[in-house]
């Protein structure tokens, strides 16, 4: 049993601890400072790098906080507000409560009356500009580092999809009253009406694809996550000395996965699965989400007309309307 358990190596039990802190490569000259930290702690280090800081914010990233903020605190001030400023009710409340877009009369009006979701305009308009400032934080931070662009592009894919729900399918079908409510079940609920009013998503053929890629993106995540863990008995964590210089580490990593699979990812491409993966779930779903209302209004009917929805024999010979069933009260 004892042998066993010293093989589950969920949490980090080697840490790396110097009397000098990382603080990073240079930075150009004319650019801000980084700053905060740095500073370390044992227990994050069970679970990550024990190292927090510094961190490198510069004129966009300042700029994407504030107008976030921004946003954030008119949404929060709103919901406030529909409780009467009670901030116990406010607490109680949170997950059910809602800034909602204008309503379909003042169509795309810029700035609405702010009772009719004038506010709802104005927190999205920081918000996505805070987004957009981030995401060129990320692009010019990784050309700084000399590394590739592949995080900011992923975060595109992300960014498109909140752009398809906000802005870009409001605009297409002519009212902010198609986008999505800030908040927690409000958002649940929103996703709900919209699959019923048409004709369920789940016939529509970019949501499958963009489940296949969520639940694929967990699986091989999953797996590789597991995989590195099984093996950093061995090294398998210090990934890049593997691919440079093939230990027993990698070896029966393969190996595992040729007999369990019939072939083995390589240290490398199994993140390339991942990361084309991850990346088209928001992609996909983001245009299965345009096509809605604007090309197909009932998924329902068009997965009958293209063979996508089952044909169930009629067991029961119809269904009988209850106000015509015999003792029925007129």
């Amino acid at each position: 049993m004892q042998l066993l358990a010293n093989y589950q190596n969920i949490f980090t039990r080697v840490q790396v601890n110097t009397p000098h802190l990382d603080m990073g490569v240079p930075v150009d000259r004319g650019e801000f400072e980084r700053f905060g930290g740095p500073v370390k702690s044992y227990w994050v280090g069970k679970f990550g790098n024990a190292q927090f800081g510094p961190i490198y914010f510069g004129t966009l990233g300042m700029m994407a906080t504030i107008f976030f903020s921004i946003g954030f605190v008119i949404i929060g001030l709103n919901m406030l507000a529909s409780v009467h400023w009670n901030p116990i009710q406010f607490i109680r409340q949170l997950p059910w409560l809602a800034l909602e877009p204008p309503p379909p009369s003042q169509g795309l009006k810029l700035i609405p009356p702010l009772n009719q979701g004038g506010w709802w305009n104005i927190a999205g308009f920081f918000i996505t500009l805070s987004v957009i400032l981030w995401w060129v934080r990320m692009y010019r931070r990784a050309r700084a580092l000399g590394m590739g662009t592949h995080v900011p592009w992923a975060f595109a894919s992300a960014i498109w999809l909140f752009l398809v729900l906000g802005l870009i399918r409001p605009v297409l079908m002519g009212s902010w009253s198609e986008a999505v409510p800030f908040g927690i079940f409000p958002h649940l609920d929103w996703t709900t009406a919209f699959s019923i009013r048409y004709g369920n998503l789940y016939y529509n053929p970019f949501h499958c694809l963009s489940i296949v890629f969520l639940y694929g993106s967990t699986l091989l995540f999953a797996m590789h996550g597991a995989t590195i863990l099984a093996v950093t008995r061995y090294g398998g964590d210090r990934e890049i000395e593997q691919i440079v210089d093939r230990g027993t580490a990698s070896e029966r990593a393969a190996l595992f996965w040729r007999w369990t699979m019939g072939f083995n990812a390589t240290m490398e491409s199994v993140h390339r699965w991942a990361w084309w993966f991850a990346v088209l779930t928001p992609l996909t779903g983001g245009i299965g989400i345009l096509l809605t209302g604007t090309v197909v209004d009932n998924w329902y009917l068009w997965g009958i007309k293209h063979g996508l929805v089952a044909h169930y024999p009629d067991v029961h010979g119809g269904v009988l309307d209850p106000s015509l069933a015999p003792g029925a009260k007129p």
